[in-house]
């Protein structure tokens, strides 16, 4: 596509956007923003986004994004607890700490997992449930989501780095699929993705 067919694809679909997702888009970059602040609001913001979604991804059959979103969901709950999780001395249990070595191959096992499963069935779903579906780069892009959620979830610093991963396949991924308003909202938690990994680096050095 050429910048003219972009622009007027843009024009086209923005007009089409709905006002629940626009919801959805605000709701989830607060949650980022509150995610990088290492504040609990991260969670309730976060579930308005990832509800909003899954309604969306249903509805437009796109089921790769639906299953992502439900994950978001559920972890968000799991990731609620953790976060307020305090000791006898009234500490909260979870800090913000980086990976080992043995740490990251288990989040590498743990994405190949996902992408491998996602991809294959979406391949088998695509012809008669998922017609919207591009295995390939939805499995990267849903892999990449579900284990920078679950490291942030243990106040990981390397979610941040799954979570630039996930923004950068989304961008083009969501505008391809007519959901420009929410291409847009990617560049946007991009943004906010490598504002958080700088801060979360900052937050661990002075602990």
């Amino acid at each position: 596509m050429n910048p003219t067919e972009i622009y007027q694809q843009f024009i086209t679909d923005i007009s089409h956007t709905t006002w629940y997702e626009y919801v959805a888009v605000f709701t989830g970059i607060a949650s980022v923003w509150y995610s990088r602040k290492e504040n609990i609001l991260v969670y309730p913001t976060g579930l308005i986004n990832t509800i909003i979604y899954v309604y969306l991804s249903f509805k437009g059959g796109l089921l790769g994004e639906a299953s992502v979103n439900i994950y978001y969901t559920v972890m968000s709950f799991y990731g609620w607890m953790l976060w307020t999780k305090k000791d006898q001395q009234q500490h909260l249990v979870v800090k913000i700490t980086s990976a080992s070595a043995k740490e990251w191959l288990q989040h590498l096992a743990f994405f190949t997992c996902f992408y491998a499963a996602i991809y294959f069935a979406l391949t088998y779903l695509k012809k008669d449930f998922a017609p919207g579906a591009i295995p390939w780069a939805d499995a990267f892009a849903s892999a990449t989501a579900f284990t920078g959620m679950w490291l942030m979830t243990k106040k990981k610093v390397e979610s941040w780095y799954w979570w630039i991963a996930t923004d950068l396949a989304s961008i083009p991924l969501y505008f391809v699929k007519h959901y420009v308003f929410t291409s847009v909202y990617y560049l946007v938690l991009l943004i906010l993705a490598i504002a958080g990994l700088f801060e979360w680096l900052k937050r661990k050095s002075t602990r």
